[in-house]
């Protein structure tokens, strides 16, 4: 019997996050689009340029309610025959509103794209803003308040906004408005804000899936290319500004079995060359179960199910200024609260005296790095980061290039990242709980002026 031997394996193809193609439309609007070999349920993402601080005075939230109505009919159709027409598509299509802008995301198979970019299409050219459905989803939004009012979580990030940035800053306010702006909200301030702000010359399209049989340039033009609108008019982006100046903030929770953490301060955004660095140390610091703040709180003392470091971006500029939120949550038992807080400052002065080990940023690459071809096996993760970067004012390849850039970042690096992201001596820390059996301790801690706001 003749034996022939095994084929030698191939040399590996490193991978790489996908790159798009650009173009504008005649009417403006901008296309980019990302060709993904058998991913049959194609993802569409439009970034609107309908940020909330364009949100008039007195009205927090209008950009939400507007985000949410663009389901409820067009000119074409009612709201339920709008959704109906969805559901025959076999597409979803959800909406937010956040400080950069509003988002819309559409999937449908790749068979009936085109179909579903006309639904999209009429949402965007001519939303009908019905005064019925406007009241139901303002009704809707006020019932949502009071329970994120008892969140913890949501709480400490509301009381973090408001603590951190000025005032008079829409940052300071919840994303989605207070009970108070919600109500004043009504369908012609919906048409108001839409008219203002929504048009294809300052709109964004991504669009990513496999396109095999499917004519994406006709699709696209008997479309979102017949949306028309005026020019883009410039707006000035107001800058980010927080104070970070270390205190505390107690939102007395009586009889709470638990203490909410929530410990921030504002940074470097994207546009920075420190990014990568910054986010290299912080996962060394809070990304994963074996991070530092893990070890110590949750195996080691037992205080906690786990504690996160992260850093989230608030909003950026054309310009490339902007900021991140930086930023260490978790929640811990209420006895516990002052010994955690006092263990979470030793690991911060101690990070900063001793630095990052060799093992901890090696595993921090591999994790980072090596996870990124299954994060983005979706065509919806990709067309979700692309229009990220659409929103951030970053470049086209910025993605591809980060992973790069972790893969070369040093352990000296890293550590001096994330100890400037977060000082012990300037970190305003928030905690929903039981002031009456947490304000004594955390004052003996002496990271800085304590406050209570009443239950």
């Amino acid at each position: 019997m003749k034996f022939h031997p095994q084929p030698a394996p191939g040399r590996a193809t490193p991978w790489a996050f996908p790159a798009p193609e650009r173009e504008a439309l005649p009417n403006g609007l901008t296309v980019l689009r990302c060709h993904r070999p058998g991913q049959q349920v194609v993802a569409v993402e439009v970034h609107l340029d309908a940020p909330l601080d364009a949100e008039p005075e007195g009205l927090d939230g209008v950009a939400t309610i507007m985000a949410r109505a663009f389901t409820e009919g067009t000119d074409k159709l009612s709201a339920e025959e709008f959704t109906a027409e969805l559901e025959r598509c076999g597409a979803t299509l959800d909406s937010h509103a956040d400080h950069p802008g509003v988002r819309l995301s559409l999937e449908v198979p790749a068979s009936r794209l085109a179909k579903a970019l006309g639904l999209l299409a009429d949402a965007l050219r001519a939303p009908a803003f019905p005064d019925d459905e406007v009241e139901r989803l303002v009704a809707n939004r006020l019932d949502e308040i009071p329970h994120e009012l008892a969140n913890p979580a949501r709480r400490a990030a509301m009381a973090l906004s408001a603590e951190l940035f000025p005032a008079g800053s829409r940052m300071s306010r919840p994303r989605q408005g207070t009970q108070e702006t919600v109500e004043r909200i009504d369908a012609a301030a919906v048409r108001a804000f839409y008219e203002a702000h929504v048009r294809p010359a300052t709109a964004t399209v991504v669009v990513v899936g496999d396109f095999t049989g499917v004519d994406l340039d006709q699709a696209l033009a008997g479309t979102l290319g017949a949306w028309t609108g005026s020019a883009a008019e410039p707006r000035p982006v107001p800058p980010v500004v927080g104070d970070d100046t270390g205190r505390v903030v107690i939102v007395d929770r009586p009889g709470a079995v638990q203490t909410q953490l929530l410990i921030g301060r504002t940074g470097p955004d994207r546009h920075d060359r420190v990014w990568p660095a910054q986010v290299l140390g912080t996962y060394c610091l809070g990304g994963t179960l074996t991070s530092r703040l893990d070890r110590v709180l949750r195996e080691e003392k037992g205080y906690t199910y786990g504690v996160r470091a992260f850093g989230q971006v608030l909003r950026s500029a054309p310009d490339g200024t902007g900021a991140a939120m930086l930023a260490i949550s978790g929640s811990v038992d209420t006895p516990n609260t002052g010994p955690a807080l006092e263990d979470l400052w030793t690991v911060l002065r101690t990070l900063a005296a001793e630095g990052l080990t060799e093992a901890e940023r090696d595993a921090a690459v591999q994790n980072l790095v090596g996870v990124a071809p299954l994060k983005f096996e979706t065509a919806a993760a990709v067309a979700g980061t692309l229009a990220d970067q659409v929103e951030q004012h970053l470049p086209d390849d910025f993605q591809a290039r980060l992973y790069e850039r972790l893969a070369d970042t040093g352990t000296v690096e890293a550590t001096a990242a994330v100890v400037s992201a977060f000082p012990a001596d300037r970190l305003v820390t928030v905690l929903v709980g039981d002031a009456a059996q947490i304000e004594e301790p955390v004052r003996a801690l002496g990271i800085g002026e304590v406050t209570v706001i009443p239950a």
